[in-house]
Formats: C-alpha cells, sequence, structure tokens
C-alpha cells in the first residue's frame, strides 16, 4: 500500500526518483516495472503492473457502445506507458504525459492504496487550497461518526 505525501522533484530529463520508502514494495509488487497514464483531473497515476493489468482488464470489457466508456478507455488506455525503476529507484515520465499535467519541475506525489497520483506542486496547492474547508468538514463528520459510535459502545458495554 501507498500512502502519505511526498515532496518531489523532476530533473531536466524529465526523471522522478521515486521516495526510498516505497522503493522495496514496488520491486516486490512489480519487479520494478509500473505503468502511468493521466486522469481527469490533470495528475499522472502511476501503478505497479499487476495492479495496471486489473485495471486495464476493466476498462476493456466496459460497452464500446457507451460514449463515456470510450473517452476513459481512450484516455487511460490510450496514454499508458510502461516505466521501469532504473538502478537509482527513477523513471523517466514522458514528455507528453509532464505537458499533460503540466509537470515542469516540482511536483507532489501522492500515495493512493495501490497506486500514486503525481501532480505539479502549484495544482496541488491550488486544488488542495479550494477543497480544504470541505476536506476539513469530511474529516470531521468521519471523526464525530467514530466519537458517537465509541460512545455508544461505552454506553451499551456500561449497561450490561
Amino acid at each position: 500500500m501507498f500512502r502519505g505525501l511526498s515532496k518531489v522533484t523532476l530533473d531536466s530529463k524529465g526523471r522522478l526518483a521515486i521516495p526510498s520508502r516505497y522503493r522495496d514494495r514496488i520491486a516486490q509488487r512489480s519487479d520494478g516495472n509500473l505503468v502511468v497514464t493521466v486522469d481527469r483531473d490533470y495528475c499522472l497515476l502511476i501503478y505497479p503492473l499487476p495492479d495496471w493489468e486489473e485495471i486495464e482488464r476493466k476498462l476493456t470489457r466496459l460497452p464500446t457502445m457507451h460514449k463515456q466508456a470510450r473517452r476513459l478507455q481512450r484516455l487511460m488506455q490510450g496514454h499508458a506507458t510502461e516505466l521501469e525503476l532504473d538502478g537509482h529507484g527513477r523513471i523517466l515520465i514522458p514528455g507528453v504525459l509532464r505537458e499533460f499535467a503540466n509537470l515542469e519541475r516540482q511536483g507532489m506525489l501522492v500515495g493512493q492504496g495501490n497506486r500514486f497520483e503525481l501532480w505539479a506542486e502549484e495544482r496541488w496547492l491550488n486544488i488542495t487550497v479550494l477543497t480544504g474547508s470541505q476536506t476539513t468538514t469530511a474529516i470531521s463528520l468521519i471523526y464525530l461518526k467514530n466519537s458517537n459510535r465509541s460512545s455508544s459502545e461505552r454506553r451499551d458495554g456500561a449497561s450490561r
């Protein structure tokens, strides 16, 4: 599982050093083989190859007569590019994908379970600032729900 947020830098060739804390997991999961593709939010998605193959199977099964399904297939499969970690733990992000995500030098790598999202730092900051109050509200609701559940469990336990 990939979690957390890392500020990353792309070099002049478009190479990204994967943070060392993830490299062993990537090596174990996919022997260093990854797939990068685009997302509708104008970031890049980076999957270990086995996880991508599962996504690709699902995309392939979508009905080709459905306009939105074809668009999603074109977007995700059409831009999918296989990558391999080099000896220094870096991947080369293709220029067309860097351009799509507006990635120049600074980026944010966001762990999302079985994949990473790679954002241009400025776009990431804009998105998190715009949605910050909504996120705080959602986190507060989750906390309150869990707090209420714990309180009711304590009450139920006390009454037995």
